[in-house]
């Protein structure tokens, strides 16, 4: 079984296809708002805490579950988080771990994609928009919503998104997720820093007192007043961010790390998908939305407004646009630029939907996978059948007002709480010794000996601090039929799915509840 699963190729074709797993929206269209939103330089101090205390270590974490689970020929969480939990309880009692991280996975991969491929599909409209001009001399907030509106434009871009990713998807790990992703995340780098040579000779093109170098130092200058006024706020939105940059917390980073070899480095392979995703994120990311935004504030913010100041401002921003801010405020932006934002639009909008897509082939993998190897189906013939769950799952996103953001607050809880799963499953129930060993299996780098408590301690305890905060929320929080509808069914279909694929595999061992099949 293990010699037919496929395999990366090429340790370049890996780490790329990790990095764009890691590299989407979140690091584009996400983290921007999230600064705006949360003061700046206020924001930058917890989010590199929460990524050294937190991401470091919760990525470490899932690289090792997934070569693990890929030693026993699985790539989906189920079954590779009941043989980690088997190394300290009995397998009846890792059964009932396995189930809770496999329901967890499925219903994430099909909840999460749901509306993530919509927005993806936005940002492949919006490239096709900026080259036609068709938001040039229009509200680009009343032209967002009017495109929402039109169904047939939504399902068209939506559509052709999904189809491509099917493709890809079908085509297997080396000859298709592992080429397509070597030809867009070379092209998305390339992009960006074309785009932030662009930024940096900007200047102020609108207001003197209004510049691209304004937007560095909101993000750069540690602003410690708003830090102290709005401490717990900005540090959940950090730590959450965290979560979404870097792809965590959903059982695909797992699925990824089960197409290497037993021996294949994770330590450093770990670090450098981390070091990609915050170059993207925090270099590329951060020096593209803010400084536009900025330097063209005087004419997206009100005046009122920009007399309060430039925190005040690009407050305003991110709170007024919050996801919509690539959508509804950029294009503000370029149009400005006049002929030359055609196709600067063209080019981010394309960036957005390169990083969407990379991200979204993971999700869509993990589905494949599940289906070729826990129910024995072709993968091309579980492509399109993901292919159909997904255009299932994501009508309720175009014509149920309210459904996307309902939902994308139970994902977040779930996110979190899987993450939580990792450390309490694949390093206190596998054994921390067992753990340490294996993140050093093969490894090109040694992980300071400090690190381990990090892991072992600090990592959860950061993780119960936000779950807490979540299910306080989503207890007094109104869960709409559609919504809740969709949830519960994930969440049956994925525990059934986990318990049918242990049980099938691993039933004598459960029945005597004794491990008896051991690589």
């Amino acid at each position: 079984m293990e010699q037919a699963r496929d395999q990366w190729a090429t340790k370049i074709g890996l780490i790329l296809a990790m990095a764009g797993n890691a590299v989407g929206l979140g690091n584009f269209v996400r983290f921007p708002t999230q600064v705006a939103q949360n003061g700046g330089g206020a924001f930058m101090v917890p989010y590199f805490v929460a990524l050294f205390l937190l991401g470091i270590p919760v990525m470490w974490i899932e690289w090792v579950a997934g070569r693990y689970g890929g030693k026993y020929g699985h790539g989906t969480l189920g079954p590779t988080y009941y043989l980690m939990a088997r190394e300290s309880v009995k397998p009846k009692t890792a059964f009932i771990f396995g189930i809770i991280s496999g329901m967890l996975a499925f219903s994430l991969t099909v909840l999460m994609n749901s509306y993530y491929l919509h927005i993806v599909g936005w940002s492949a409209a919006y490239s096709y928009f900026s080259v036609t001009g068709a938001y040039f001399g229009q509200n680009p907030g009343d032209f967002f919503s009017s495109y929402l509106s039109n169904y047939g434009q939504v399902m068209l871009f939506w559509g052709v998104t999904v189809v491509l990713l099917a493709i890809a998807v079908g085509q297997g790990v080396s000859k298709g997720i592992e080429r397509w992703v070597k030809v867009m995340m070379p092209l998305l780098y390339v992009f960006a820093i074309i785009m932030i040579g662009y930024v940096f000779v900007l200047g102020s093109p609108v207001d003197p007192n209004w510049s691209t170098i304004d937007g560095f130092r909101f993000i750069w200058t540690p602003n410690w007043a708003y830090l102290k006024d709005h401490f717990a706020a900005v540090m959940l939105a950090a730590t959450g961010q965290i979560f979404f940059t870097l792809s965590l917390g959903m059982g695909i980073i797992q699925n990824y790390a089960s197409y290497l070899g037993p021996d294949d480095d994770v330590a450093l392979s770990g670090l450098a998908t981390v070091s990609l995703n915050e170059f993207a994120e925090v270099v590329l990311g951060g020096s593209l939305a803010i400084p536009l935004a900025t330097a063209y504030a005087p004419k997206i913010v009100p005046p009122e407004v920009l007399q309060q100041g430039k925190t005040e401002a690009l407050s305003w921003i991110g709170e007024e646009f919050g996801l919509g801010f690539s959508y509804t405020s950029l294009p503000n932006v370029f149009v400005s630029m006049g002929d030359i934002g055609r196709i600067f639009g063209a080019m981010w909008f394309l960036l957005l939907w390169f990083a969407g897509f990379t991200s979204a082939i993971a999700m869509y993998n993990y589905l494949a996978a599940l289906l070729e190897e826990d129910l024995n189906i072709n993968r091309k013939v579980g492509t399109w059948i993901v292919f159909v769950i997904y255009l299932i799952a994501g009508l309720p996103v175009v014509f149920i007002d309210g459904y996307m953001d309902q939902v994308d607050a139970w994902v977040s809880f779930q996110l979190t709480l899987l993450a939580l799963f990792d450390v309490i499953v694949a390093v206190w129930l596998f054994k921390p010794d067992n753990f340490w060993e294996e993140l050093h299996k093969g490894a090109y780098m040694k992980v300071p000996e400090w690190y381990k408590p990090i892991i072992l301690y600090i990592a959860p305890i950061l993780l119960l601090i936000p779950l807490v905060g979540m299910v306080t929320t989503l207890v007094g929080a109104t869960l709409e039929w559609p919504a809740r509808i969709a949830i519960i069914i994930m969440w049956i279909i994925g525990a059934v799915e986990s318990y049918y694929s242990i049980k099938k595999k691993y039933g004598e061992e459960l029945e005597k509840n004794e491990v008896i099949i051991k690589v």
